[in-house]
């Protein structure tokens, strides 16, 4: 007797399109990845010499873009911080609102997953190496926004914020990005050899 996988894994699909396909689907997958960012966010470690924290929001977001694809990975970021916009206080440390100086970030996070998401659908998410470039590309969307928008809020010169909103981050980044690299390949292995 030969087992086939329950859902077999077609070109242009990410992890969420396993699920059985429905507008509710899709609204309860828009609002389970803002609540799971806004979850990694309240896991912050102050940085000494930075007003960011390293936080699980960032690795939340790319995996919420990677795993829901861009549509989907969009709204939810979206979702996310215009909630944390009007007063939810779900951004880094329990925050809310634009005027943090880490606001930035929220909003890179947010194109950076669609980023993410885009390429999980060419099937960056299936293999160690896309994975990382996926990723890299992502955190790479995130500083490109987040450090220029820490710079004019804290009225930072530009090398200063990069010492300040950058560098520190650049070894926790690494890890979730290895984390992620080894994460989503072995879940699309593990649930093509689903009997």
């Amino acid at each position: 007797m030969s087992t086939a996988a329950a859902l077999p894994a077609r070109p242009g699909q990410v992890l969420a399109d396993l699920l059985p396909a429905s507008r509710v689907r899709d609204v309860a997958l828009v609002l389970g990845g803002a609540a799971l960012t806004g979850v990694a966010a309240q896991i912050a470690v102050p940085v000494p010499g930075s007003p960011v924290p390293v936080t699980g929001q960032t690795f939340a977001a790319l995996l919420v873009g990677t795993a829901l694809g861009a549509r989907r990975g969009l709204l939810s970021l979206a979702l996310y911080a215009l909630v944390g916009v009007a007063g939810v206080p779900w951004f880094a440390e329990g925050g809310s609102g634009a005027g943090a100086v880490s606001f930035g970030y929220v909003l890179g996070m947010v194109l950076a997953s669609a980023a993410v998401g885009a390429l999980a659908r060419r099937g960056a998410d299936r293999s160690v190496l896309r994975m990382a470039g996926a990723m890299l590309l992502g955190e790479a969307i995130i500083y490109a926004v987040g450090v220029p928008y820490l710079a004019y809020a804290a009225d930072m010169s530009a090398s200063a914020a990069i010492a300040a909103g950058l560098t520190p981050f650049l070894i926790g980044d690494a890890l979730k990005a290895a984390l992620a690299m080894g994460l989503l390949p072995t879940t699309w292995k593990l649930l093509g050899h689903r009997g």
